[in-house]
């Protein structure tokens, strides 16, 4: 679309010259062609080096932008890319049509598939499920009853996904009016699961805002697990049963989470890290370490504050 047609769409206007845009995305991966945005100070320091074609932007920071990145001045950056983000939406239909299928498949009737479905060799799809479009699942998986995966997810080798699963689902986002109104931020990425990875019965991963959710090589995930969007769960890492990971999370790799614990957004815990079951992550972690409680922090202390909370109440009574 031209920069001047979405401007008009979203209520504000272009001065100077115009140009084409095909998508939105971060300042640190938007490119000349994209449109961005600027709502947070702790991304300050990405103005100056962004490649994006043009920025929604408050006036008082446009002057860090490059000179060749267009600044759309408005007080609403975060509402306006909400409302800028549904002209980018993937246009959802009913057609199916049939996939490409590789050697060796069973499929069952019942399954539908969206179109230019791609599937590999030896893959096994039980009944009731749904694959969307643009689709592609890797050879030797497995697909257990009413897994649901959304258009434009791409599926490794040697995965097995059960009944129930959710994979691209939308995640999680949406601006603000100053009366209180939720817009709602089209969540215009995908999700990649590498291979050999298994997701448990019931859970969910959601597609990203812009560009990819990860979920990478050998990962195991067990039922009932919730990953938002544009987390990368790192190599070979363990999520038991109701782990919740807020948008933006980044997981090293081998990184052991316990049942019903859970992380804040935008942060990262390290390689080897191990989080006890109900714990909280609140700040990035470093790997190799073992954390509890809310907010987590390294095991040790955790018990060592435990102990001297009981032997106060101890004394109090």
């Amino acid at each position: 679309m031209l920069l001047s047609s979405i401007l008009n769409e979203i209520g504000l206007s272009l001065e100077g010259n115009d140009k084409e845009i095909n998508g939105i995305h971060t300042l640190s991966e938007a490119g000349p062609s994209q449109l961005s945005f600027f709502n947070n100070d702790k991304y300050k320091d990405e103005l100056s080096y962004t490649k994006a074609g043009a920025v929604l932007i408050e006036e008082k920071y446009a002057y860090l932008l490059p000179q060749d990145t267009i600044a759309i001045i408005t007080n609403e950056p975060y509402l306006k890319l909400a409302l800028a983000s549904k002209l980018f939406a993937y246009n959802l239909t009913s057609k199916t049509t049939k996939p490409t299928v590789g050697d060796g498949c069973d499929m069952d009737e019942s399954v539908i598939f969206g179109s230019n479905v791609t599937i590999g060799d030896g893959v096994t799809i039980l009944g009731g499920c749904y694959i969307g479009d643009n689709v592609v699942i890797g050879s030797n998986t497995l697909l257990h009853p009413n897994a649901t995966i959304y258009h434009h997810t791409l599926i490794g080798e040697r995965c097995i996904i059960h009944s129930g699963a959710v994979i691209g689902s939308d995640g999680f986002g949406f601006a603000h009016t100053r009366t209180g109104e939720h817009v709602k931020i089209y969540q215009n990425g995908n999700v990649i699961i590498e291979d050999d990875v298994e997701i448990g019965a019931n859970s969910t991963i959601d597609r990203a805002v812009f560009g990819t959710t990860f979920v990478r090589t050998g990962t195991k995930i067990d039922n009932l697990v919730q990953i938002g969007h544009n987390c990368d769960i790192g190599a070979y890492s363990l999520l038991a049963a109701q782990v919740g990971m807020s948008g933006s999370t980044v997981l090293g790799r081998n990184v052991v989470m316990g049942g019903q614990s859970a992380s804040a957004g935008h942060l990262k815990i390290g390689d080897f890290a191990t989080i006890a079951g109900k714990s909280g992550v609140t700040k990035t972690l470093e790997g190799g370490k073992t954390y509890a409680g809310f907010p987590a922090v390294e095991h040790n202390v955790w018990l060592r504050s435990q102990a001297k909370l009981a032997s106060l109440l101890k004394k109090q009574k």
